[in-house]
């Protein structure tokens, strides 16, 4: 399997993770289709592949899914930030609805853009500097178009008064790009990433002066998973690269140093996002 990632435009930045692409596939041994595993990642994804079926964004994932084919399949894609893919799909639809699931782009963006982007990659022979810049070229449009709204919901805000609206007149529609979230879950988003998953969510809703229940359902919305399935998957990240590290790893110390309570909660972590136990993921 080819994969190598891209850094976005400067524009995209604050919402896009990396851009990339990738060639996996084709016979492995035995004449099986060759196949990987993917992972948690607490990201969203949209892929274009060459095999004509239509594009799909790739929900916040809670298991491992392998993805096999018996021929070479193209891809070249987008990773958004987490909390940001809202900007770029549909910003009314909440994104718990996309989780564990593929879901055609058209449904996102309408068959007419989804379509129109998807031709313009595949129907001639492009090199794949050119095919990340046509998904650039329209995630930049996206984003204009998702700046102009937040311009106009920010000068509502402001005339009205209620919730928001001192943010809203100090800053404009700047106040949506930058938590195209939302205040309230991009500060949570900010902590649980800063502390790598270890911080208890009590606390966190504490801290941010709402009841946990209210926290969980925005950032369920907003991200895709509640916030404490999103502070579990740090933690199982920090893991699996803390793994790549160690070629004789203590389970007990590690289980520790990543944010668990202890050595059982690593175990059943690695189980239910890896499918498989710790020793075996490191084989």
């Amino acid at each position: 399997m080819h994969y190598k990632e891209f850094p976005p435009h400067p524009a995209l930045r604050a919402h896009v993770a990396c851009l990339w692409a990738s060639a996996s596939g084709g016979p492995a041994a035995g004449g099986r289709a060759a196949s990987h595993r993917v992972l948690p990642d607490n990201c969203i994804d949209i892929l274009w592949q060459d095999t004509g079926a239509p594009a799909f964004a790739v929900g916040m994932m809670t298991r491992a899914i392998h993805v096999a084919s018996d021929q070479v399949v193209r891809t070249v894609a987008v990773r958004f930030k987490p909390g940001a893919a809202g900007l770029f799909l549909s910003p009314a639809l909440p994104l718990h609805q996309l989780a564990d699931q593929r879901t055609g782009l058209d449904q996102l963006w309408g068959s007419g853009d989804a379509d129109r982007l998807a031709d313009s990659l595949w129907s001639r022979e492009l090199s794949q500097t050119q095919r990340l810049a046509l998904v650039e070229r329209s995630l930049l449009a996206r984003l204009r178009q998702a700046a102009a709204g937040g311009d106009e919901a920010a000068a509502a805000a402001a005339a009205h008064g209620g919730p928001g609206a001192a943010l809203a007149a100090g800053a404009g529609g700047a106040a949506a790009r930058a938590f195209p979230a939302g205040p309230l879950v991009g500060a949570a988003l900010a902590a649980i990433d800063r502390s790598g998953g270890a911080l208890r969510i009590d606390a966190l809703a504490d801290g941010l002066g709402v009841s946990r229940q209210h926290l969980a359902a925005q950032f369920r919305a907003k991200v895709g998973l509640t916030p404490k399935m999103y502070a579990r998957i740090c933690r199982f990240r920090r893991a699996t690269s803390a793994l790549a590290q160690a070629a004789a790893p203590d389970w007990a110390q590690l289980a520790l140093d990543c944010g668990y309570f202890d050595q059982s909660h690593l175990i059943h972590d690695f189980q239910e996002f890896s499918g498989s136990a710790p020793e075996s993921f490191l084989r």
